[in-house]
């Protein structure tokens, strides 16, 4: 008769702790957060658009709108996930001023530049952006009531948005672990290269883009290895400019990240400490954009572009690409 009781119990005990987890409200969010993670297209917006939409950079050293604008811009209350997939085919494979829904991103940005994604990538950032929350700059709410024409907002938003911006400028990422500051000097300074790249491609072209990389980019993250008083460098294994071939450790972290990039894993910076200095990697992969200079020859390299680049680079290697691939790693050292 116990044994028959407690078995009852036991039973009664496994269904309520079934009920209970199915009921449980951080059951659910941890499943959310789950598919978030999990969903292609976050990682294809990641490789593919905040390059030039980041959500964290600053309001007024932007090269294009963030995500979060354009998904409010594009999604209304009565906007249908076809529909939103279908304006985003539609503006990607043709953008051009007339059929702009973000007049004020024009007008400050320009049009972007026409960009050959697969519909595929397309539908699954579409789908990622319509179904989930994703990441908005703190100055973005203030400057959204702004325009939307919210006087409420309008007051309170130029306080809020000065007082933003002005904690954004005092980050002090000396007081982060080292891995995060490490990561921190890695993207601000490719957010600075990626406004200049762009705004190039934008105003005159591919061409011109190469030679500015070919002229501007050691002097542009020497300038950045000052602000944040550290040694920036970017190396590969397939180098363009011979002077950022990576050394027989770094070919090592190299391929280690390639390994965890191949096996879909969230890169992490990798930190190595000595006695007086920090060295962090973190590695740096391809995106549609980058493929224009970096992907297939007669591919998604055109001719005028491949014989541009071997006469700036006559033992360029950096070719041969796919999307988010590992093109090399950033190598940053600083002081404890």
């Amino acid at each position: 008769m116990k044994n028959i009781l407690g078995f009852v119990v036991l039973v009664l005990f496994l269904v309520s702790c079934n009920s209970s987890n199915k009921n449980d409200p951080y059951s659910k969010a941890n499943k959310a957060v789950a598919a978030t993670k999990e969903h292609p297209g976050k990682k294809l917006m990641e490789t593919n658009c905040n390059i030039c939409h980041s959500p964290t950079a600053a309001e007024n050293n932007r090269i294009g709108p963030p995500m979060i604008a354009i998904k409010r811009h594009y999604i209304d209350s009565g906007t249908t996930k076809e529909e939103f997939i279908s304006a985003m085919q539609a503006w990607i494979k043709n953008p051009n001023a007339k059929d702009a829904k973000m007049l004020g991103a024009i007008k400050r940005f320009g049009v972007m530049p026409k960009q050959a994604y697969p519909e595929k990538t397309i539908e699954q950032i579409s789908e990622y952006l319509y179904d989930f929350e994703i990441e908005q700059p703190d100055w973005f709410e203030a400057h959204y009531n702004e325009e939307m024409g919210n006087q409420k907002g309008t007051r309170n938003g130029k306080a809020m948005q000065h007082g933003k911006n002005k904690q954004q400028a005092e980050v002090n990422f000396e007081e982060l672990p080292y891995g995060e500051r490490g990561l921190k000097y890695a993207l601000t300074t490719k957010a600075v290269l990626g406004k200049n790249l762009m705004g190039t491609i934008q105003q005159k072209g591919v061409l011109e883009a190469l030679k500015f990389c070919n002229a501007q980019a050691y002097p542009l993250t020497d300038s950045m290895a000052v602000v944040h008083n550290a040694k920036i460098k970017r190396v590969t294994d397939k180098p363009r400019n011979q002077q950022n071939t990576a050394n027989s450790e770094e070919l090592i972290y190299i391929n280690n990240f390639k390994t965890a990039i191949a096996n879909n894993e969230e890169p992490k910076p990798l930190v190595k400490e000595f006695n007086n200095n920090i060295k962090v990697y973190y590695p740096i992969t391809t995106n549609t954009m980058c493929l224009q200079c970096h992907g297939k020859p007669n591919e998604t390299i055109d001719e005028l572009t491949l014989a541009k680049i071997k006469t700036l680079y006559p033992m360029d290697e950096a070719v041969g690409y796919s999307e988010n691939e590992v093109r090399g790693i950033w190598s940053i050292s600083f002081d404890k």
